[in-house]
């Protein structure tokens, strides 16, 4: 029998009827949200709940196993965090709405990612590298609930990774400040203290994350199904699809219509509700 979680601990008593008369079964209070098992469900029923309750709500895959997750795997920007770094350093060459332009296409899966991000650093060039360091410091934020998840992951002994398509400075501050166990991202090229517009090495994209994964899992010595993989751009579609639950978090409509589940009006720390 389905079990959905209604990501919230108080609901309204209007709410609780809409979900009761569309799901067939009362809610059961836990500590941070609402959980109802019911049969199965007309296409469409979530959607429609979703809407009129303003909350998040999710049926949990039945090869899911929540007590089993060993890893937790993230993008970074506009998921850890609530930027895409390469659009403010961008601001600071003055190209700040053609290089969010592309990034928007990119995040909808209607450019080819490893080549839009050439095109993208390559307006870079020549910006002296301090500008990573007023992009990190002015204007990088933490998205909402992200220090409560990592503490509520560590505290149940579950390894988190950072996997962007952004760049190392970032990743690499972020691991520092949160205690991440993994990183993997892009690095930038820099030549006597300007970016060189072009990044060192195999671009990360789509099928490294997804490989990331992957190769985190043996390390680890556990499977994919025991893997939450979290993003909102259809370069993080290939990762989310390999593991065990998928999450699209403040996602592209492409990227919620292919997650396992989604996460659209609350914080980072609502993951947890999968793990209770």
């Amino acid at each position: 029998m389905p079990t959905t979680i209604i990501h919230s601990n108080a609901l309204t008593t209007q709410q609780i009827q809409h979900i009761a008369q569309a799901l067939g079964a009362e809610p059961e209070t836990h500590a941070r949200h609402f959980r109802v098992q019911h049969k199965m469900l007309p296409p469409g029923t979530l959607d429609t709940l979703r809407e009129i309750c303003q909350v998040d709500i999710n049926t949990l895959p039945e090869s899911f196993d929540t007590a089993s997750v060993g890893l937790l795997i993230t993008d970074m920007d506009s998921t850890l965090i609530n930027i895409e770094c390469v659009d403010e350093i961008a601001d600071f060459v003055g190209v700040k709405p053609q290089v969010s332009a592309i990034t928007e296409a990119a995040m909808r899966g209607e450019l080819d990612f490893a080549a839009s991000l050439k095109k993208r650093v390559a307006l870079l060039e020549g910006l002296d590298v301090s500008a990573l360091q007023h992009v990190y410091d002015e204007r990088l934020q933490l998205n909402p609930g992200a220090e409560m998840l990592i503490n509520g992951l560590k505290s149940r002994q579950i390894n988190v990774a950072l996997v962007s398509g952004g760049f190392t400075f970032f990743t690499e501050r972020l691991k520092q400040r949160l205690g991440l166990d993994f990183t993997l991202a892009n690095v930038l090229t820099q030549e006597k203290g300007k970016l060189s517009g072009t990044v060192d090495g195999a671009i990360i994209g789509a099928e490294a994350k997804a490989e990331y994964l992957q190769q985190l899992c043996e390390q680890l010595g556990i499977t994919r199904q025991q893997v939450i993989a979290m993003g909102d751009g259809a370069n993080d579609l290939q990762m989310l699809g390999i593991a065990g639950l998928g999450v699209a978090y403040h996602a592209k409509p492409a990227v919620r219509a292919q997650a396992d589940v989604s996460i659209q009006f609350s914080g980072l720390d609502t993951v947890l509700d999968f793990l209770e």
